[in-house]
């Protein structure tokens, strides 16, 4: 059985997954608006995995016999001042999400919730490549910049990321 205290950060965690999709999503505007289909595409993929994570914790609450409680979430930025500086804020968000998993590990190691340590395992792998995936592209942005021809062709990259 699942303490109160990891319930409670297991819906909190729901929250910030959901928050996330939602800031990604603001992001997938953003680039739409900017006419870059490819970094919007990108985003758009990167909310959806957002919601997947979202979607093992609620599982794994009900699944543990415990009552799923949704909060209200946040309102994300909508307006960004380039490229560059989206993937600085996706870059700090991730590390962000990084630290709240490892809190959530934290605590399933200190109640001895070894099922809890198990399925986190799986979402700490995940921000080892969340934070790497942002880190390349934010890299390859300031080695390009934000305007020409290298912009450009950093979007049909990104415009090629698998569902």
């Amino acid at each position: 059985m699942l303490s109160k205290a990891m319930i409670d950060k297991m819906n909190d965690q729901i929250k910030n997954e959901l928050y996330s999709a939602y800031l990604y999503l603001s992001m997938c505007a953003y680039f739409e608006d900017k006419d870059l289909p490819g970094f919007a595409h990108w985003m758009k993929i990167q909310a959806g995995e957002e919601q997947e994570h979202a979607m093992k914790f609620f599982e794994y609450l009900t699944d543990r016999g415990a009552r799923v409680s949704l909060q209200a979430i946040d309102q994300p930025p909508a307006e960004f001042e380039t490229p560059t500086a989206v993937f600085e804020e996706t870059l700090a968000h991730e590390k962000k999400v990084t630290a709240l998993i490892h809190s959530l590990y934290e605590l399933a190691v200190s109640e001895k919730d070894y099922a809890s340590q198990e399925f986190l395992n799986w979402f700490v792998k995940e921000q080892v490549e969340e934070e790497k995936n942002a880190s390349a592209i934010l890299a390859t942005l300031k080695m390009t910049g934000d305007k020409g021809s290298a912009l450009v062709m950093l979007d049909r990259e990104l415009g090629k990321r698998d569902e």
